[in-house]
């Protein structure tokens, strides 16, 4: 069966402004606090918060979510690597036998963070508001989760789009006509310049795409489901959900509802989503692949979201 109207997907690394290279991913992260914030805002100012308490709740869930989604990815998919990798946990480098490729100290290259978890964050988060809300808001843990789920979910929406620019976290081959050539998954750097014989790898990464002479190398890429884009879809609907129940409804009243039903949705997104996804590692092999490391995760945030649910519900 022919792929022909599949899109090639070969985005840029990011916006040049040629001293300095904004990368879509981190931008994508950028955007969903921002736009978190400006949420959070409206709310506080309905509840009668101050601002100043917004400011640090900000910094609170910033710093939660890049921790704890970056350990994670550590100790859910990778822990077999990190555990002889301590020092790269904490640092973006990664340890090179090939020499000093890209790096700044020889044997070791810069990488960037590559591996979070939603899990994670998802954990971290709700343990930083027990304190924010213990120290600083001085209000129920559950007041606070109730409400910044909101923002957290329009920012799923964000990083699962810088999961596309970065064509990572994708799903597995299909036939199916939304299917995408993920160029960059396909090759890496290294891979794509021996192919090509182009020493920049831009450029040979374009030239597969667009030059026929190339076109041997372009039918090796397989097509496969955008998944990020299907749970960015999705998490669309549950942002919406939870906006219209906290802004037009007495759902806010009911305390642990928005942030049960916020667990309930999410991760039966993340289960669904997850069936057409290649394997992203973690202890999944060790419970036979029945379900994939994602999913395992998954199902307890949904169990739990369901207590706080039917909970909330009891109470009201």
């Amino acid at each position: 069966m022919t792929h022909a109207l599949n899109l090639v997907w070969n985005p840029s690394e990011g916006l040049d402004l040629g001293f300095f290279m904004i990368r879509y991913y981190s931008l994508m992260f950028v955007v969903a606090f921002g736009l978190g914030w400006y949420i959070m805002k409206h709310i506080f100012e309905r509840e009668g918060e101050s601002i100043d308490k917004l400011d640090s709740l900000f910094i609170w869930t910033v710093l939660a979510t890049l921790i704890g989604a970056r350990l994670g990815h550590v100790f859910f998919y990778d822990w077999e690597y990190y555990r002889n990798h301590i020092v790269e946990i904490a640092l973006p480098i990664r340890e090179n036998a090939n020499g000093n490729l890209l790096g700044f100290i020889n044997g070791w290259e810069f990488t960037g963070f590559t591996g979070l978890a939603s899990h994670g964050a998802a954990i971290s988060i709700v343990i930083a508001m027990y304190f924010y809300s213990k120290n600083i808001l001085k209000r129920p843990q559950l007041w606070i989760l109730d409400r910044v789920v909101i923002p957290v979910a329009s920012g799923a929406i964000f990083v699962r789009l810088g999961n596309f620019f970065n064509s990572e976290i994708i799903g597995k081959e299909t036939s199916s006509s939304f299917g995408i050539r993920f160029l960059r998954d396909q090759f890496s750097p290294r891979d794509v310049v021996n192919a090509t014989g182009i020493t920049n790898p831009n450029e040979a990464y374009t030239a597969i795409a667009t030059d026929p002479k190339f076109a041997d190398l372009l039918a090796q890429v397989p097509v496969k489901h955008p998944t990020q884009l299907y749970e960015a879809f999705c998490y669309i609907f549950v942002f919406t959900i939870l906006f219209f129940l906290y802004w037009k409804t007495e759902a806010r009243k009911k305390s642990g509802f928005l942030f049960g039903l916020f667990l309930v949705l999410l991760f039966t997104v993340r289960i669904i989503v997850e069936s057409v996804k290649e394997s992203q590692g973690g202890f999944e092999s060790d419970l036979g692949n029945i379900l994939s490391t994602g999913q395992w995760l998954s199902i307890p945030f949904i169990l739990i979201g369901l207590f706080f649910v039917f909970r909330a519900k009891k109470e009201a």
